[in-house]
């Protein structure tokens, strides 16, 4: 058994997601239907801090089958379905030509970390081609299932994936039995780290020879399904077409006369613009296939020489330097009209900002001189306040006086009232008294 192993961070939008990566070849795998012995491509895929990612899709590193590079994709948070999707898809498939196409024997599985017997697998055959490279089981286990953490197949925020590729179409070696069964005993572990070995880059495992029996079906909710075409990126785009070129370029392709005129035709049109024109009007490419026909043409009356093709290659280069320079020198000679616009445009808001500086000069005078006005105000308020205070406290004081006084009158008002009871039973008395003594002497008037 032949052994790759290693751990990679990637990053999942700003969440570190540490990724421990493994390849075997498993040897002696047993076909009991056929008889024979063969090897399996089987990929291991540990995927940490699973439930942080927020990527729509993860791809794998791509592995290599038969000499055909492969990966696998994950949905995270399912494909178009409440289920996680996963698939094994062409590594390059935009860079693939016309007409490939690669049968495969494949089984993809997320493994239970509790048990791997309860493991979900999906086993299937499939051909990809250029239309579609990527094939896979859309509803592969539903969501729920997959973060509960009573089922296993989330151990530490770490899912664990497997893929198991066979690309002879003559046997079948991939079951459902193979997938749960290998390494079932060195993966029961306490910790549920079933990727153990493939943490560490110096330990190597032994595999032991499954015996298959006849393929388990792939679960109820798992259906083969290929993923839609992903619009082409521009890398994508920049990259087939410099192959292509590349490719057209080193073709031994024969051109006609009429081919070779409209070629010569474009190159006059071009050469007719100025060099700046040319460089904005972005005909360098079709001007370059134009001179591959000038040089591949061969007539016998009109053959080139060697030496005038290698100058029509070099014409080519050398025009698309021209333009290059050219626009160069408009820009350099554009460059001080530029800064001269750029002078004027700050010398212009200049003015204006002293002419504004000076009214705000004068407004801040009169602002200083309502200030000084309505400082004196203040003055004379805090002054008339002062007095008015001053007057509070002589009132406060005389009342505080006053009020002390009637406290006391207060506290002796019921003497108060039982001296003015006796002077009156006094008053009484004394004037009658008095009354008796004026009668009287009324009474001796007469007689005297």
């Amino acid at each position: 058994m032949e052994v790759y192993s290693k751990s990679k961070p990637m990053d999942v939008n700003g969440q570190i997601t540490k990724v421990t990566w493994k390849i075997e070849v498993l040897s002696d795998v047993h076909s009991k239907s056929m008889d024979v012995n063969g090897q399996v491509t089987k990929v291991t895929w540990r995927i940490e801090n699973f439930s942080t990612i927020q990527d729509k899709k993860l791809c794998s590193e791509n592995f290599t089958v038969d000499g055909n590079k492969w990966r696998i994709l994950i949905f995270p948070k399912g494909n178009t379905a409440d289920h996680l999707s996963i698939y094994l898809g062409v590594a390059n498939s935009s860079t693939l030509p016309a007409g490939w196409s690669r049968y495969a024997h494949f089984g993809l599985a997320v493994i239970n970390q509790f048990d791997r017997e309860l493991s979900i697998a999906g086993v299937t055959t499939q051909v990809f081609d250029v239309n579609g490279p990527d094939w896979g089981f859309t509803s592969f286990l539903p969501l729920t299932e997959l973060h509960n953490p009573k089922r296993g197949y989330l151990v530490n925020d770490a899912c664990l994936v497997e893929a198991y590729v066979f690309t002879d179409r003559s046997i079948g070696f991939i079951s459902h039995e193979l997938i749960v069964k290998t390494d079932s005993d060195k993966l029961k572990t306490k910790e549920c780290d079933c990727v153990k070995a493939a943490m560490d880059n110096q330990r190597t495992t032994s595999t032991k020879a499954v015996e298959i029996t006849n393929p388990s079906p792939t679960p109820p909710y798992c259906q083969i399904m290929a993923i839609e075409p992903e619009e082409p990126t521009e890398e994508d785009m920049n990259t087939f077409f410099t192959s292509l070129e590349s490719k057209l370029w080193s073709s031994n392709t024969i051109f006609s006369r009429e081919e070779a005129k409209e070629a010569l035709a474009k190159v006059e049109k071009a050469l007719n613009m100025t060099p700046v024109n040319f460089y904005d009007s972005g005909k360098l490419s079709p001007l370059k296939h134009a001179f591959k026909i000038l040089a591949s043409f061969d007539c016998s009356s009109t053959t080139l020489t060697i030496e005038q093709k290698k100058e029509l290659f070099a014409m080519e280069e050398s025009l698309k330097e021209l333009a290059d320079r050219a626009a160069k020198a408009l820009q350099d000679k554009n460059f001080l009209t530029e800064k001269e616009s750029i002078k004027l445009t700050i010398t212009h808001k200049l003015d204006l900002n002293l002419i504004r500086y000076k009214e705000v000069e004068s407004e801040v005078k009169q602002v200083e001189k309502r200030l000084a006005a309505l400082h004196v105000q203040v003055e004379e308020a805090q002054k008339e306040r002062e007095n008015m205070l001053a007057e509070g406290k002589e009132i406060f004081k005389s009342s505080k006086e006053m009020k002390m006084e009637l406290e006391a009158l207060e506290m002796q008002w019921a003497e108060y009232e039982a001296m003015a009871k006796v002077a009156e039973e006094e008053e009484s008395i004394v004037l009658a008294e008095w009354g008796r003594i004026k009668d009287f002497i009324s009474s001796i008037k007469g007689k005297i």
